[in-house]
């Protein structure tokens, strides 16, 4: 007869596989990660170790023993705060992401009409507009010969660092 303490702590195997197989797959991201964002989570050292050394493991079979050895290192450190922080990383890269593109489309909005420039103008008082004009004016004239793009990427750069100023001033 099973007491009732006794079925608390009984765990079936089919509940306990999936456990591992989620600590595996945690353990997958963990390798996915560049070793400067690993390096922030601040991993038991035998758990970095394992990961870094899965980084550099080139062998199929290799690779898929050392990511069971992560899992089997997983089971003893708290996943949680590993899954909450690869969850922070992700919302940052994505925000990063939507700033990037929101940039793009900046760009392309001032190399299609000068009008944009007038506008961006009001917006940013900091902006350099003889600057500006300069970048827009080569950037399109790089586009138009098929030149590298050299006055196009400057002018990324340029409006990424006034956003900068601009987040940073508010």
């Amino acid at each position: 007869m099973i007491t009732v303490a006794m079925q608390d702590e009984l765990v079936s195997k089919t509940r306990r596989k999936r456990e591992m197989h989620a600590l595996q797959a945690l353990g997958a991201e963990l390798v996915e990660l560049p070793e400067a964002q690993l390096a922030a989570l601040r991993l038991p050292e035998d758990l970095a170790n394992a990961v870094l050394a899965a980084k550099r493991i080139t062998s199929h079979e290799a690779r898929r023993r050392q990511m069971q050895y992560i899992g089997r290192l997983m089971r003893d450190v708290d996943a949680a705060p590993i899954r909450a922080a690869i969850d922070a990383l992700g919302n940052q890269s994505a925000a990063a992401a939507a700033e990037h593109r929101r940039l793009e489309r900046l760009r392309e909005q001032l190399l299609a009409d000068d009008a944009a420039l007038t506008d961006y103008a009001t917006s940013h008082a900091a902006a350099d507009l003889q600057e500006l004009r300069a970048l827009i004016r080569n950037a399109r004239r790089e586009q138009k010969e098929g030149r590298p793009p050299r006055a196009y990427r400057e002018l990324f750069r340029i409006l990424k660092a006034l956003e900068t100023r601009t987040a940073a001033s508010r």
